[in-house]
């Protein structure tokens, strides 16, 4: 190992070379693609067809003959893998898609006819848990996707080592390259590598197959099958930095320990010189590391540890969440042979036991949810531009913090976690020491050590073995791991049950699971042990709905239904405030994702109800009552809407979440009583219901401030639809999320609408999904139609790759106005 220290990382004019080249770029992501090494999207040009599990017939052969694995590389019909891995196989028919893809959302919705209700309180039809598609051994015809794509390859990159990279396949993914079959990836949630350098036709076209069997699951949710993350193709040097091959230890006081590893993929050793360059957040230099060098055996890995200064280095915060890169340059020979970038941010982290949280030592309450991954139209295939428009969100509501809710997330969805300043919970699969689940940890701690917004490694979710002798060996065991690939940072686990026995004596930061009513006798136990709610309320709610109406499967969007082992937003919300040593808290959910439609896990339930915000991300009341109390600015939210046809008379409960220290009603401009407002609480009346005007006024030191009203709209008379954005990529992958809401005469919101709305369009985009956060709907989500329910739906729009220019989307619905919303594409 060589060793670099501080006064040699002075030299700054080590990398006059490499500063001169990279001096124009404005910001950091023009590092990224620097070369010689070369990272190139395959998302685009593959070609889809359903297999089948059982039937080797209609699975392109693959399986017949039991000769699968007899002849690597055969092409003959006797001997291939399947006649789908062949060059020569006609695929005209197969659908075109585009990656991300899940082919789970485009499949109907299908009861279980042999589900028996039992009649016990907790009972369930297991097959709601994953939102009623047809994946599984039940399902064979609709389990298995295979994915084909051609791809050149210069003669230019003889000499070059040559990999696919996929960041993640609904599950159990056989890649095959020229026939060949080169990697199986079980996992449907970590991130694999194929090298395919001895295979790979050079000056020419190469095939890369891809059968992907989604027969058996990993979770107890939607999970969503196929290339559901992005897929490169990666060309570097024999001589290069592996992927995830530089961890940077970074603390506030400047002081950087960088571990380099190097691999030599080659016959011969080789001399080498590795020198490294951070840019600030505005892509200047900000440190030159001085060059260090060795000499590295043949098809051998090396590493390298430099410790340096960096001067007046930015701290990553929520606030500016500054992030650096540092590039990293190796030369053999004199020549620079490969370049590799690695983001990170400044920044301390702290679990106090008895004042929570701290970041850069200033104390943070957690305000946190926890998140599936998954989207209404789109199911786990999140375009990059939405995973950040989710976040975004989540921020608007006063969220600081993500837990990936139960797998490795999507590298794209850290990326924006660092940008926009969310901290994060990283939590692996399987909490099991088998090699395979081990390695799943070590590939997620490898990918994300990096990443500023990772706070905790979480190793198991309300695990069977949690409170067992033999859990927490398991949980030594990856502990063990997780310490020695990253010693920054602190392990944690979501237990809902033997709390203070079992693991909770191996993790470091103690996660409660719900069960906060055991959270103050935890902390009397043990007075040093930090501790977190990493799931907390799970409150049921149904946006724009005010009674449970079991037939249809709703739950009233007041805060106050949950299952029997949850709480409701308020009461622990208020129990977490109260009380500094508890670090925070992840709410169940932010978003409602499919399956697991507690309380309703039986048909036609489809789509969860613990979300703050619908499957669209449309908010629900408990978005208000978190936003009022978890940011600082002024808020009054006043609910239910106002229109009650056939009531007129009856009590009508009235409530408003607001941070004023009094709130007004009034009805009609008759006042119906001023309420105090108790920190983290709401406040409420009952108000025999007449149409015309609900208003409600929030004071601050005696003086109104803010203003809310719910009117009684008439008839739906317009569509109005809006953008998120009106500029987007013409890159192909760049999205728009078009917001339809149906408005009467007055302009105003009809809250109980169901109309069905189409999408035309013109330009080049194209409607990826749609939804409307009803969680009991049957409709298609890869459709251009859509019922708006309880007034709203969603579209989500994607451009075409390499076509700018102007795009328009019109929403029309037979006897409304229709609206349209114009795109820039560039």
């Amino acid at each position: 190992m060589v060793q670099i220290n501080r006064r040699q990382a002075l030299a700054v004019t080590a990398g006059a070379a490499l500063l001169a080249r990279i001096s124009g770029a404005s910001a950091q992501a023009a590092a990224t693609d620097l070369g010689p090494r070369e990272r190139v999207s395959l998302d685009f040009d593959w070609r889809f067809a359903l297999g089948h599990a059982s039937d080797p017939a209609k699975d392109f052969g693959f399986g017949a003959n039991q000769r699968t694995y007899a002849k690597a590389g055969a092409s003959s019909p006797s001997w291939q893998v399947a006649a789908a891995a062949q060059k020569d196989f006609d695929d005209s028919a197969w659908k075109p898609v585009t990656l991300p893809h899940d082919w789970a959302v485009e499949l109907p919705f299908v009861p279980n006819p042999d589900y028996k209700p039992s009649g016990k309180p907790d009972d369930e039809d297991l097959r709601a848990a994953h939102g009623y598609k047809p994946l599984g051994r039940e399902f064979p015809e609709t389990s298995v996707g295979w994915y084909r794509k051609t791809f050149a390859l210069p003669a230019a990159d003889a000499g070059k080592r040559l990999s696919i990279e996929f960041d993640g396949a609904f599950r159990d993914a056989l890649v095959m390259v020229n026939g060949y079959i080169l990697e199986r990836g079980d996992s449907g949630y970590s991130p694999f590598r194929v090298d395919i350098t001895d295979i790979a036709k050079l000056g020419g076209d190469n095939l890369l197959t891809v059968r992907v069997d989604a027969s058996l699951g990993e979770g107890w949710f939607y999970e969503g099958a196929g290339l559901y993350r992005h897929v490169w193709l990666v060309k570097t040097a024999a001589v290069h930095v592996p992927r995830w091959g530089v961890f940077v230890r970074a603390k506030l006081d400047g002081a950087l320990r960088i571990d380099t590893d190097l691999v030599n993929e080659s016959d011969t050793a080789q001399a080498f010189e590795v020198s490294h360059v951070v840019l600030d957040a505005a892509g200047k230099p900000a440190l030159t590391v001085a060059p260090a060098t060795d000499r590295i055996p043949a098809w051998e890995r090396q590493s390298l540890s430099q410790t340096v200064t960096l001067a007046n280095p930015v701290p990553w915060s929520l606030e500016n969440p500054h992030l650096y890169a540092l590039v990293t340059e190796t030369k053999v020979d004199g020549a620079v042979v490969d370049r590799f970038v690695t983001r990170f941010g400044v920044r301390s982290i702290r679990f106090d036991p008895t004042n929570g949280f701290f970041l850069n030592d200033k104390p943070v309450k957690l305000k946190g949810t926890c998140n599936h991954q998954d989207h209404a139209g789109v199911g786990a295939a999140i375009p990059d531009a939405l995973q950040v428009w989710r976040l975004e969100q989540l921020k608007s509501m006063g969220c600081n913090a993500y837990r990936a809710s139960h797998n490795p997330p999507t590298p794209e969805l850290l990326d924006a976690c660092d940008r926009l300043g969310m901290l994060v919970i990283d939590e692996t699969r399987r909490m099991s020491s088998d090699p395979t689940s081990m390695d799943e940890l070590e590939r997620l701690v490898r990918r994300d050590r990096n990443h500023p917004s990772v706070i905790l490694w979480s190793i198991g979710n309300e695990e069977p073995q949690q409170g067992t002798a033999r859990g927490a060996q398991v949980a030594r065991t990856l502990k063990r791991l997780v310490n020695r690939l990253d010693d920054t940072r602190l392990v944690t686990a979501a237990m809902d049950n033997g709390f203070g026995e079992g693991i909770s004596a191996v993790i470091d930061v103690q996660g409660f699971n719900y069960r906060h009513e055991k959270m103050d006798e935890f902390h009397a136990r043990f007075p040093n042990v930090p501790i977190i709610g990493t799931e907390s309320a799970s409150t049921v709610a149904t946006r724009g709905e005010y009674a449970r109406d079991d037939a249809k499967s709703y739950v009233p969007a007041y805060d106050t239904e949950h299952p029997w082992w949850a709480t409701t937003a308020e009461k622990w919300w208020s129990h977490a405030a109260e009380r500094p040593w508890m670090a925070g808290g992840f709410i169940w959910t932010g978003f409602d994702y499919r399956g697991e439609p507690t309380p309703f896990n039986r048909w036609p339930s489809i789509s969860s109800h613990f979300g703050a915000l619908d499957t669209c991300g449309f908010p629900k009341d408990n978005y208000f009552y978190y936003r009022a109390w978890w940011r600082a600015e002024p808020l009054l939210h006043l609910l239910p809407h106002w229109n009650w046809e056939g009531r007129e008379g009856q009590p009508i409960a009235v409530w408003a979440h607001s941070n004023c220290d009094k709130v007004e009603l009034f009805l009609n401009g008759k006042s119906q009583g001023v309420r105090d407002v108790k920190p983290n609480h709401h406040v409420e009346w009952s108000v025999p219901y007449a149409p015309g005007v609900l208003e409600a006024h929030g004071y601050k030191a005696g003086k109104v401030v803010l203003r809310a009203r719910r009117e009684t709209a008439g008839p739906a008379a317009a569509l109005r639809l809006t953008a998120d954005r009106a500029r987007l990529n013409a890159d192909g992958q760049d999205v728009a999320i078009l917001k339809v809401e149906v408005l009467d005469a007055k302009g105003r919101a009809v809250p109980r609408a169901d109309t069905l709305v189409r999408f035309e369009l013109s330009g080049a985009v194209d409607v990826i999904g749609v939804g409307n956060g009803d969680p009991t709907s049957h409709e298609p989500d890869v459709a251009r139609q859509r019922k708006v329910f309880n007034g709203l739906a969603q579209a989500i729009v994607r451009t075409r790759r390499g076509e700018s220019g102007r795009a328009r989307v019109t929403a029309t619905a037979e006897g409304l106005k229709s609206a349209g919303v114009d795109l820039i594409l560039g």
